[in-house]
This record gives C-alpha cells, sequence and structure tokens, in this order.
C-alpha cells in the first residue's frame, strides 16, 4: 500500500476479542458507525494538513537556495549531501543519536571534506563528488545491512514520507528554515556576487570562500530536516527543478528566488493532492508535480519563439 492508503488502512483494523468459542478466541470486527467515520476523517484530515505544513515549510526554504544550486552549477553536490545523509541514519541507529543531528554533522563533514579536498587539487571536482556521493551511500547501506537488531524502513529514508511527520516535526522544519532564511538573507550579497565573479568578490572584501561554506552547511541543514518529507533520493528535485522553473519567469535574482519557493509550495500540495487521489507515493508524486511544472514553464518561452521568428520572416 502506498500513499493515504496506508492510513486509512491503519485507522480501518479495530478488532479486538471478544470471547473464546471451542478454546479458540473470536476476533470480531468494530461496526463503524456514522460518528466512527467522521473520527475517521477528521484524523485523516489532521495528517493531511499536517503533510501540507511540513512540505510548505520546505519549499519556501528550498527555493533561494536552489537558485543558488542552479546558478552555481552545484546540482551534483546537492546529490552528493544528500547520499551522505544515509551515512547519517546508519550512525543514528549504531549509537542511538538523535538522527537529525546525527544527518546534519555527516553532512556538514562531507561539505567541509569536499571543500578541503578541492583545495589539494588532487582530483577534479566532479570526481571529487562522484566519490564521496556513492562512497557514503554504499557505507550507509552496509552498515545497515550489518544492523540485524535494528527493524529499519530504508524505503521512507530514500523517498520519504511525508504522511508521518509529526507536529516536532513540523516545528523543526519551520524552525530550521526560518533560521536558513535569515542565513541566507545574511549571505546572498556575498554569494551573488562570488557566483557572477569570484576574485572580484574577493576584491571587495565579500569573502566568498566563507560565504560558500556557510551555504554548504546550510544544505546540509535543509537535507537533515527535508529527509523525511521527500526522503535521500529525492530532495535534490525539490531543490532544483522549483528553481528551473522560475528562472523563466524572473527579472531578478530575488524575483527567482521567491517564484522558486512559490512553485515548491504549488507542487507539495498538488503532489499530495495527487497521492490521494490516485493512490501513489506522496515523496514522488511531489516531485513529479514539480516536474509538470517545470513542463509547463517551457509552454510559454516556445510560444515566444515562435511568434518571434513568425514576425521575423
Amino acid at each position: 500500500m502506498t500513499g493515504i492508503t496506508r492510513m486509512t488502512a491503519a485507522m480501518r483494523t479495530t478488532t479486538g476479542m471478544t470471547g473464546m468459542t471451542m478454546g479458540m478466541p473470536v476476533m470480531a470486527t468494530r461496526i463503524r458507525t456514522p460518528m466512527s467515520m467522521r473520527r475517521e476523517i477528521a484524523m485523516l484530515d489532521d495528517f493531511f494538513v499536517r503533510a501540507i505544513l511540513a512540505g510548505v515549510g520546505l519549499a519556501l526554504t528550498t527555493g533561494p537556495l536552489g537558485c543558488f544550486i542552479i546558478w552555481r552549477r552545484m546540482a551534483y553536490f546537492g546529490d552528493t549531501i544528500a547520499h551522505s545523509a544515509l551515512l547519517g541514519v546508519a550512525l543514528s541507529l549504531l549509537f542511538e543519536l538523535n538522527l537529525t543531528l546525527a544527518v546534519f554533522a555527516v553532512a556538514a563533514l562531507v561539505s567541509v571534506l569536499l571543500l578541503f579536498l578541492q583545495k589539494r587539487q588532487a582530483l577534479s571536482a566532479d570526481a571529487l563528488l562522484g566519490i564521496l556521493s556513492h562512497a557514503t551511500l554504499a557505507i550507509g547501506l552496509v552498515m545497515v545491512a550489518f544492523m540485524s537488531w535494528v527493524r529499519i524502513d530504508l524505503i521512507a529514508f530514500l523517498f520519504g514520507d511525508i504522511l508521518a511527520v509529526s507536529t516536532t516535526d513540523i516545528a523543526l522544519i519551520w524552525g530550521g528554515g526560518l533560521f536558513v532564511l535569515v542565513a541566507m538573507a545574511w549571505l546572498w550579497r556575498p554569494l551573488l556576487a562570488a557566483t557572477v565573479n569570484a576574485e572580484l568578490a574577493e576584491a571587495e572584501g565579500l569573502k566568498p570562500e566563507r560565504a560558500r561554506l556557510f551555504f554548504m552547511l546550510l544544505m546540509a541543514v535543509v537535507i537533515a530536516i527535508a529527509m523525511k518529507i521527500v526522503g535521500i533520493m529525492l530532495i535534490t528535485s525539490l531543490l532544483i527543478i522549483p528553481a528551473a522553473a522560475a528562472r523563466r519567469f524572473s527579472s531578478t535574482p530575488e524575483v527567482m528566488a521567491v517564484l522558486a519557493s512559490l512553485i515548491g509550495a504549488i507542487a507539495v500540495v498538488g503532489g499530495l493532492f495527487g497521492s490521494l487521489t490516485y493512490d501513489t507515493p506522496s515523496g514522488p508524486s511531489i516531485v513529479v508535480a514539480a516536474l509538470i511544472l517545470f513542463m509547463l514553464s517551457l509552454l510559454p518561452l516556445r510560444r515566444h519563439r515562435a511568434v518571434m521568428q513568425g514576425q521575423g520572416s
């Protein structure tokens, strides 16, 4: 079962022991009265509202980050940090640590290690990203396989389970998201200047290397709080696709950041309603909704080009 079906099935399993017949227990299913059905609908609404709140909070955060990932061509870096999250999951289970803190610690460590290795210039950036991305993912999977005493749902970590978010998760997402947005507002000018010309930004005293390090740490924060929503394998898509869709309608970097957040929020709501309607996994449904919005964003550009070509001829 996928999507909303798991919740409704769980709410409907209300069997209980009623007695003994010939030494065997007799199970009786509780009669679903209109009152109980309304209670189930209310519970379903509660799950759905929490999922929307969590997803929208994440989308508002990933918008500005995704813009810089596109501008600086760091998509593969996002995958590397996201894949390292599974190693954080394995370490949190092994040492009984807080999951979010463990994922953030590993993602931050990988970010710092990547910066250190890039300065040594022993390998190209793409090679380093490939090595760290697949190595951390593989080590995490192997560690989980050896922990036979732990029951873990890898699918939920890899592809998310937004329907299982709690009020604590929502508070963490919105609190962490607010911190990331405030930090991005502080880093906006040096990051933007470094994106245009790193040497000029350094000459102006904007310290682009420090801004880059902080940006990578903010990425680690987002991945730590987003893992439960769209999962390790899909978080980068929520960073890149809304920003790519917003790029075609933006006249300034600030407008693009705002539009990316709005498109991400629309994708979350649309994906969740699609998951409810068609009984599909919620995380992938959100990504598919974002992809549809991106494809729609291409239509005005093509129409504009066709008009321009017609006028030119």
